[in-house]
């Protein structure tokens, strides 16, 4: 069943489907009333200005404190659409992608956003990265794709990947950034070998959508969606094995700890650890009923993971470890 985005809950959310991101009525923010423990919050990362994070009805906050406090960031205009992504090239360049094709550029480490793009009515877009050529590509609902030219300051639309319909949720990179991977909803993967300029058609070993994936450094990947499917390819993509799916909970986010061990995090606050490089993953945490968006790390190592029920106490890894129940 197809799920229209914008609806349910997100990119995040606990809704089979895809990344179907809730709105929710909060009022106007002043700069002693944020939130940030009871709002979606989409994405979260470490740049220039400290902490970023983004989500509903386009708020953009940044936290120079390692998340005590936070503040507004600037933006040159304010759509109230819910963000979707946050993507750092690195401490001061960024872009941030959302609902209606919204698209906003920094140069600031996030301080100041200006709009590039905002076409009202259009599909929501859920990922952005940079292609080896300079070029830009963002992905969305129902194939919509988007690209740029010139660092990201005009969007122009682009045929899909073969024509398609399906959403699109996730643009991956190999870590040589030579070969990428498009996933999506029923069971899509798109490959691309030359750097994005053309894209081929994984054929469909699994029904359910994607949410994320990433590359584990020469032809090993892993990618995971709903119901908490996982799956590892050691051939670049070709073909994939099963390597979860027992804990009936989606996954929406990743993060690749120091020793290389992967965290996997969704639905029901749930987090996932592999400690052979994707080969198996083992129930490490759960949380009430939120989904779990992003992770960062902090300066002091602990973990501090947004939600669409807003950001999470920070947590070290062995905190993680402790028996939550599954």
């Amino acid at each position: 069943m197809r799920v229209t985005l914008g609806i349910a809950v997100s990119l995040i959310v606990a809704v089979a489907g895809i990344f179907a991101f809730s709105h929710r009525d909060t009022p106007s923010l002043g700069p002693r009333q944020i939130p940030v423990d009871n709002m979606n919050l989409t994405s979260i990362v470490q740049t220039d200005a400290g902490l970023v994070t983004a989500g509903e009805l386009g708020h953009i906050l940044i936290s120079s404190d390692q998340g005590n406090s936070w503040q507004q960031a600037s933006l040159s205009q304010q759509r109230h659409a819910l963000i979707t992504r946050l993507h750092f090239t690195d401490d001061r360049h960024g872009l941030a992608i959302g609902h209606e094709g919204w698209i906003l550029k920094t140069e600031d480490g996030g301080r100041h956003w200006k709009e590039v793009a905002f076409n009202p009515g259009s599909e929501p877009l859920l990922s952005i990265n940079r292609l080896p050529s300079g070029v830009w590509m963002a992905i969305g609902a129902f194939g919509q794709a988007l690209v740029s030219n010139d660092n990201g300051n005009s969007w122009s639309s682009m045929p899909p990947p073969n024509g398609t319909d399906w959403h699109l949720n996730n643009l991956l990179p190999s870590k040589d950034h030579t070969t990428w991977l498009i996933v999506g909803e029923a069971g899509t993967l798109f490959r691309s070998t030359d750097g994005g300029q053309s894209w081929e058609t994984i054929p469909e070993f699994y029904n359910g959508s994607f949410y994320g994936g990433l590359n584990l450094g020469g032809d090993t990947w892993v990618v995971y969606g709903m119901r908490g499917n996982i799956f590892r390819s050691v051939d670049n993509g070709q073909s994939w094995e099963s390597v979860g799916g027992e804990l009936q909970a989606s996954l929406f986010t990743h993060s690749v700890l120091d020793n290389g061990d992967i965290l996997l995090g969704g639905q029901g606050g749930v987090l996932l650890l592999s400690e052979d490089q994707g080969r198996s993953f083992r129930f490490l945490h759960k949380s009430g009923r939120m989904s779990v968006t992003d992770i960062t790390r902090l300066d002091d190592d602990r973990l501090l993971l947004s939600s669409d029920a807003g950001l999470l106490p920070p947590l070290s890894l062995d905190q993680l470890k402790q028996p939550s129940g599954a």
